[in-house]
């Protein structure tokens, strides 16, 4: 685990599996000197358990990160459970996982990611009060998607008005990829604000919905990064930008919800080579865990939540400005405020 290539000195990787449930769950605390960390639990079907490993090592440094450059009182974690290759029973399987969050002992708090629901949250309550994101109770905040689908809408105004210098997103095209609970938030933002949506998804009935209610254009999944648009907006899983795809993508921004949207760090420099502002993930993606921290901090104010949201667009405005002076990648400049910013070495 030492010698693993993700591994940035986590202060605890925990492995918790369970037979009766069927759970196999990786909880990965990055870092906790701003507080105890917090992010998102994924349930997801891994082709090898150890990419489980690897991802929740990536999403916890990555969480270490949005939580500093979003200006909370919280540390970095991560959670993926291994989704069993069976029928399972679903609460008993997040009982199981709401156990293994209790043991960790409060230095790491969990809320939805992808796979999970506000539901899920409500068993994993039943099993300690370690959990955010909840429906329910006098700090309750809910399904954070549209807080970070809201987040994402503000960023890519900040990324057009940088590299277009235009204030209006009106007549812009704009390609998002996946359409889960953030990507068809984002979707309704941009259509209210007259934007052109080309969108893709592997499921064909919220396509079939975008279509209808957003007069969105439909492509094939493996075609959405190639597209002509302004902004590519990926909002599925990591690893958008590759060496693979990124000769092909022919919008000047890349700004979307996914978390570790970059294959490998070096793809900053590349988009940055072919004259495309990529819009760092963990800042433009914030909106979510902003909700938690309200939340987390037992009475939720939506004007805090407003006025967070706001620092991001600042945040994210001065990035560039700095990236465009120093002539250095987007995520280079990120990584390194975010790294000052927790303490850490600058690597």
């Amino acid at each position: 685990m030492f010698n693993h290539p993700d591994f940035d000195a986590h202060e605890g990787v925990h492995l918790f599996s369970d037979t009766k449930s069927g759970l196999k769950a990786v909880i990965a605390v990055h870092n906790t000197a701003r507080g105890p960390a917090a992010g998102g639990t994924r349930l997801w079907s891994y082709a090898d358990p150890s990419d489980a490993v690897t991802d929740a090592l990536r999403l916890s440094r990555a969480m270490s990160y949005k939580n500093a450059m979003a200006g909370l009182d919280l540390g970095g974690g991560k959670a993926v459970i291994l989704r069993p290759e069976t029928d399972f029973d679903r609460k008993a399987l997040f009982e199981a996982y709401g156990r293994a969050v209790e043991a960790v002992g409060g230095r790491y708090i969990t809320a939805e990611d992808v796979g999970v629901s506000p539901d899920d949250m409500r068993i994993i309550k039943t099993q300690t009060d370690f959990v955010a994101g909840l429906d329910e109770g006098p700090a309750a905040s809910g399904d954070p998607s549209p807080v970070t689908a809201e987040g994402v809408f503000r960023s890519i105004k900040v990324a057009v008005r940088h590299a277009m210098g235009l204030e209006s997103l009106k007549g812009l095209r704009v390609a998002v990829q996946g359409l889960g609970h953030v990507g068809y938030g984002l979707c309704e933002h941009l259509h209210a604000a007259g934007v052109h949506l080309i969108v893709t998804d592997i499921n064909g009935a919220v396509l079939e919905r975008a279509r209808q209610e957003l007069g969105a254009v439909i492509v094939e999944p493996d075609a959405i990064h190639a597209v002509v648009a302004d902004v590519f907006a990926p909002c599925a899983l990591g690893g958008a930008i590759s060496e693979t795809t990124l000769p092909d993508i022919r919008a000047s921004i890349i700004a979307g919800a996914a978390n570790n949207q970059l294959a490998s760090p070096e793809m900053g420099e590349a988009c940055r080579a072919r004259g495309i502002l990529y819009a760092p993930d963990y800042v433009v993606n914030a909106g979510g865990i902003i909700n938690v921290a309200a939340e987390v901090s037992g009475t939720y104010d939506p004007k805090w939540v407003s006025e967070k949201l706001e620092g991001l667009e600042l945040t994210l405005k001065n990035i560039f400005v700095m990236a465009s002076e120093s002539r250095l990648p987007t995520n280079v400049v990120a990584d390194k405020l975010a790294r000052e910013r927790l303490g850490l070495s600058v690597v």
